[in-house]
């Protein structure tokens, strides 16, 4: 393998998404709306520096928008947008795949069979 086909769908799409913390992101915010404290909260082991580079980096992308309110003291929420929403599927099948490959039980489900 050499240098990464920038034409290739499949390599452009990964270069998106295959940051850390990404699918995670994208995977929360798809419940949602979010403030940057939910976030920091529902993504243990992520700093706030972390985060906020992410965040940014997928308001640069399209895939995610900022909305600030003015109040004081100022709340700014995070949401996906269309093209952040056309990543939902994908994180679906990862889930599917990690359930019946690989065993796994995402956190959020296992509460949601536990009550």
């Amino acid at each position: 393998m050499g240098v990464m086909d920038e034409t290739c769908p499949v390599c452009a799409t990964a270069e998106i998404v295959c940051g850390k913390w990404t699918l995670l992101l994208v995977r929360d915010l798809a419940e949602g709306r979010s403030r940057f404290c939910e976030l920091e909260r529902s993504l243990a082991g992520i700093s706030p520096r972390t985060l906020s580079l992410r965040l940014r980096a997928l308001e640069e992308e399209g895939i995610v928008a900022r909305q600030t309110f003015p109040e004081v003291p100022p709340r700014v929420e995070y949401a996906l947008t269309e093209k952040g929403r056309a990543l939902v599927p994908i994180i679906d099948s990862m889930r599917t795949y990690g359930t019946e490959w690989l065993g796994g039980v995402c956190a959020a489900d296992a509460e949601t069979v536990a009550a």
